[in-house]
């Protein structure tokens, strides 16, 4: 089966995480990209570790978003370099970079320059916090979004304080936005036959993502977040069941369930106690505890059991090894093994995107810094004329 975007070349100077991570979508999608790289050492994100963790020479980090694209090594300050990159966008479908302001005018990858070579080229850019204004070449690093968009006050309880996200949230969903502007750039360009400039920001996305929360706060006469006092109580804005609580032996969440219905299994007291909804929210904290004291005295699985039959939304609270090894998981089947360049394997996901019905997979591992430079010069007859 061919892919959407087979036949689509994309040229990517982007680094680190959100950027590459639309490059990595369009490459499950068929696309072919081409990661312009520093000779020798590559992109900075290939020293990026997680628990100093290192793959064939880069972070796992660098592998997790970079499999299944090619590396072209370029000194974009020697002009002979610059002279062979400037041919190969010429014939390139798509740009990306997410370079400070002001990077790529120096050196003539600017939009306008660009559109110069390629009337036809979908030119992306991702910023830390848009191309203006008093942020904009403040580092566009996850946690110091996550800080500046307010997001940190949203997990945890409320004597904790600011707390990050465990994960690059800012990265990962400013990614997907890229993406999405990248194809809709595209799907422009075939109706008018013109270069389109795609932009999309850390910040902008983090806010866009709490557009739930911040719907709210706009409309609440500003009135702040309130998480709760007991751990576990899940969304600040929503009160009890919503949340996470501890049984005899492991932990269940409980989503949208009806408060009586799950009262009257439980036996819990709720409703003598707070019976009218409107102060459900208010005395959210008291509830979760009356259901953690009820929760407590039966295992996890016998809550499902009881619970699932009845329509309350719920489900075990897994770690990792529980997540990876369940049959859920297994019958998705989200992970593969990428190839190595020394041929070793990789385990990783797959893209979560089907088509037609088909799982993308991917074999091809991230590649080595400067690994396709010369055939690429061969097929393009990039010269430095």
């Amino acid at each position: 089966m061919s892919l959407p975007l087979e036949g689509l070349l994309v040229i990517e100077f982007s680094q680190f995480l959100a950027a590459p991570s639309a490059g990595l979508r369009l490459a499950d999608l068929g696309a072919r990209v081409i990661k312009i790289e520093r000779p020798g050492a590559g992109e900075a994100g290939r020293q990026i570790a997680i628990k100093n963790l290192f793959v064939d020479g880069s972070s796992l980090v660098f592998h997790t978003i970079n499999r299944h694209k090619e590396s072209y090594a370029a000194d974009l300050k020697n002009p002979e370099d610059l002279a062979r990159v400037r041919q190969l966008l010429a014939r390139a479908d798509v740009m990306t970079h997410n370079f400070r302001p002001g990077i790529m005018e120096k050196i003539g990858l600017d939009y306008d320059s660009v559109r110069a070579l390629n009337p036809r080229i979908v030119y992306g850019v991702v910023t830390g916090y848009g191309p203006t204004g008093p942020w904009a070449t403040k580092p566009g690093q996850d946690l110091l979004v996550q800080s500046m968009s307010g997001l940190t006050w949203l997990s945890g309880t409320a004597a904790d304080g600011p707390t990050p996200f465990g994960i690059a949230v800012a990265d990962i969903i400013c990614g997907s936005h890229f993406a999405q502007g990248l194809l809709a750039g595209l799907l422009k360009r075939g109706k008018t036959g013109r270069s389109v400039l795609v932009e999309a920001s850390l910040l902008e996305s983090v806010l866009d993502m709490q557009f739930e929360l911040l719907t709210t706060h706009l409309n609440d006469g500003g009135q702040l977040p309130r998480r709760g006092a007991v751990r576990g109580t899940a969304h600040p804005y929503l009160s009890a069941p919503y949340g996470i609580y501890p049984t005899q032996d492991g932990h269940l969440a409980l989503a949208m369930g009806n408060l009586p219905q799950l009262d009257e299994t439980l036996n819990g007291g709720i409703l003598a106690a707070y019976p009218e909804p409107a102060s459900w929210f208010e005395h959210r904290d008291a509830i979760a505890e009356k259901l953690t004291a009820a929760l407590r005295e039966k295992p996890t699985k016998d809550w499902l059991v009881t619970l699932e039959p009845l329509g309350i939304w719920c489900a075990e609270v897994l770690n990792y090894q529980q997540a990876t090894a369940s049959p859920g998981f297994q019958a998705l089947g989200m992970q593969q093994q990428v190839t190595l360049p020394d041929g070793q394997q990789l385990a990783t996901t797959r893209c979560p995107i089907r088509i037609d019905g088909r799982k993308l997979y991917s074999p091809q591992a991230a590649p080595r810094p400067g690994q396709h430079t010369a055939e690429i010069d061969r097929e393009f007859h990039l010269t430095n004329s």
